[in-house]
């Protein structure tokens, strides 16, 4: 398609609004997506519904297509809302302008993550109801708030809700990742996070001396194991080109704090880790070998967890997933190159698997650069209509398994 094609696409055009709308952190505006939605859902004739799970700033829409035997389990197409904050200094076009340049790279926060997912479920049911189709499973389509600040607001609490359970969901599909050659990237799993903080106490006194088992010394001893335990999945990434990011621990530092004033020790101080414990971590283990570490760097030293997720059993990929067998007979009826993995980040996926529902990551952009939470993030027009067509298939499938 040419430039002027695109700029006339109904598909194009809807997105393009969407992404206009500034649900950006830390003050997400809502309310324009949730009006924008239901526009969204009286063109599609399918009723829409506005749930609070936990307060009235944070709404989760439902739009659905009922199904012709309403026993059967649902379709649940997933996709959050909110965006990450953007630098607008660092960007070349304006970040919420939605800008297309002359090859169709259409420039917006969420143009990856993940608002034109959420466009292409609703484009792929809008050509489908245009077919006169009808499906044996029930399509839910949900769009919902917090995702990057953790699903606290969102997902997590939803889930809990009589309404969620009312949608009766047998399989999910939620976000995945851009990649940048002819494969898509594929997730069935996630990473544990862990969010560590050591509250580290000790001797405090004057600059001058040479105490012993200052905070200082004990702050320095754990970073020093944490950083080496980070070194170690390093190379172990590094050695083994089967490995993805994904299939490894990963540990960074991200807070440190203590004292008042230059010469004075202080009596405390803090060490914060982001930790994504892989699938092959025993979790007590681990935790067993954080409070032996605060027992070797000198005591008086308190763990806190401001996130500590549980393992989540991965959503098979084999025969004795029939939903999987139902994706996997779209995929490779268009002849797509797929690569199962576990995801790198975070997303609300983890909040479905909790509940034994299967549930994959995919978001049909390839030959696209990963630009999630980057400037510049944009997706290709011609790339997000072929995603289209993809989702068209996938949903055939699954919603007559």
């Amino acid at each position: 398609m040419s430039a002027s094609e695109w700029e006339s696409n109904d598909e194009i055009h809807y997105l393009r609004d969407y992404l206009r709308l500034a649900s950006v952190h830390p003050s997400p505006d809502y309310r324009s997506c949730v009006e924008f939605l239901k526009r969204q859902a009286d063109m599609l004739d399918l009723p829409a519904k506005v749930y609070y799970p936990a307060n009235k700033e944070n709404p989760v829409v439902v739009i659905s297509w009922h199904g012709t035997d309403q026993a059967a389990k649902s379709i649940l197409l997933n996709s959050h809302m909110d965006v990450v904050p953007v630098y607008p200094e660092n960007w070349t076009h304006p970040p919420f302008a939605a800008e297309m340049d002359n090859q169709g790279r259409i420039y917006a926060r969420g143009s990856q993550d993940m608002k034109s997912v959420g466009m292409q479920y609703l484009a792929a049911l809008r050509a489908l109801r245009k077919q006169g189709l009808h499906f044996k499973r029930t399509i839910h389509l949900t769009f919902v708030p917090d995702e990057e600040m953790g699903g606290r607001l969102g997902m997590k609490p939803f889930v809990e809700t009589c309404a969620f359970k009312s949608l009766n969901v047998g399989f999910a599909l939620d976000e995945g990742l851009a990649s940048p050659n002819d494969e898509f990237a594929l997730y069935n799993s996630e990473r544990s996070v862990w969010r560590v903080y050591f509250q580290i106490s000790g001797n405090a006194g004057h600059g001058s001396l040479l105490l012993p088992r200052t905070p200082g010394e004990k702050l320095f001893y754990i970073l020093d194991k944490m950083m080496t335990y980070r070194t170690e999945q390093v190379k172990r990434l590094e050695s083994d080109r089967k490995l993805k990011i994904g299939d490894v621990t990963t540990i960074n530092l991200t807070k440190i704090s203590g004292g008042v004033q230059s010469n004075v020790i202080p009596p405390k101080m803090m060490l914060c880790f982001d930790i994504r414990l892989a699938l092959d971590v025993d979790h007590k283990q681990f935790e067993c070998k954080l409070e032996k570490l605060c027992e070797e760097a000198g005591g008086d030293i308190k763990v806190e967890y401001e996130q500590k997720q549980p393992r989540i059993e991965p959503t098979a990929t084999n025969d004795t997933n029939s939903y999987w067998v139902a994706f996997k007979k779209a995929i490779d009826e268009m002849n797509l190159k797929i690569v199962p993995q576990v995801f790198p980040g975070g997303t609300d996926s983890r909040y479905i698997r909790a509940l034994g529902i299967p549930a994959i990551g995919f978001s049909p952009m390839n030959n696209t650069p990963v630009l999630l939470h980057d400037h510049d993030e944009f997706i290709a027009a011609d790339v997000y209509l072929k995603g289209i067509q993809i989702y068209q298939n996938i949903i055939k499938s699954l919603a007559n398994s």
